[in-house]
């Protein structure tokens, strides 16, 4: 590949199914390179390390969300609002399971604090920002509401086993989505009583 774009595309993507299926420690720059078709020396010249290339792979899949998944417009109450981003969430993560299974291989390998960078960090706090715009409470109320509605929205797709033992039947994901877009709905009070 000539053009320089192009092969960061192609290494991004090769990567993001590597680092899905293998984690930091078991992914293989080979495999990388093999599957993109590009020179394993581009990943060391446009990222430096597999680590670095594990960090744009992570801020592109979170790019992805982002731009896939919009707050939801209209004059909606708090209720609905969160049930239907959740839901919208829930579906992003349905379509597109590889960014949970890399934020868990992050958690399990690079612990809490993850990998670090002014990029990813910025993203939350735009994020945050407009969530806390369109909803019209204070940043600091925002934080915790959206955290705690990311958080249903994965539940189900984080931990799909517990769903089926605990839900039971051929419907225990769509059972947990639902689950999960109520329970955002319930998040509700809990966010105007902590703007009060």
């Amino acid at each position: 590949m000539t053009d320089p774009e192009a092969t960061k595309r192609a290494l991004l993507d090769a990567g993001r199914a590597e680092f899905a299926a293998y984690g930091l420690a078991g992914a293989r720059t080979d495999r990388v390179a093999a599957t993109s078709g590009v020179n394993k020396q581009r990943i060391y010249a446009y990222f430096g390390s597999k680590e670095g290339l594990f960090q744009a792979v992570l801020s592109d899949a979170l790019d992805s969300l982002l731009g896939l998944v919009p707050f939801p417009e209209g004059d909606l109450p708090l209720e609905e609002f969160l049930a239907s981003y959740v839901r919208s969430v829930g579906a992003y993560h349905l379509e597109h399971p590889q960014l949970l299974r890399l934020l868990q291989w992050e958690a399990l390998e690079l612990g809490p604090v993850g990998v670090v960078s002014d990029e990813r960090a910025r993203f939350y706090q735009e994020k945050v920002s407009g969530f806390a715009a369109v909803l019209d409470i204070p940043v600091e109320d925002a934080a915790p509401l959206l955290f705690g509605a990311i958080g249903v929205a994965a539940w189900p797709h984080v931990m799909p086993q517990l769903g089926a033992l605990i839900l039971g039947g051929e419907n225990a994901v769509s059972r947990a989505r639902r689950w999960a877009e109520g329970a955002a709905a319930r998040l509700a009070p809990v966010a105007v009583s902590a703007a009060l």
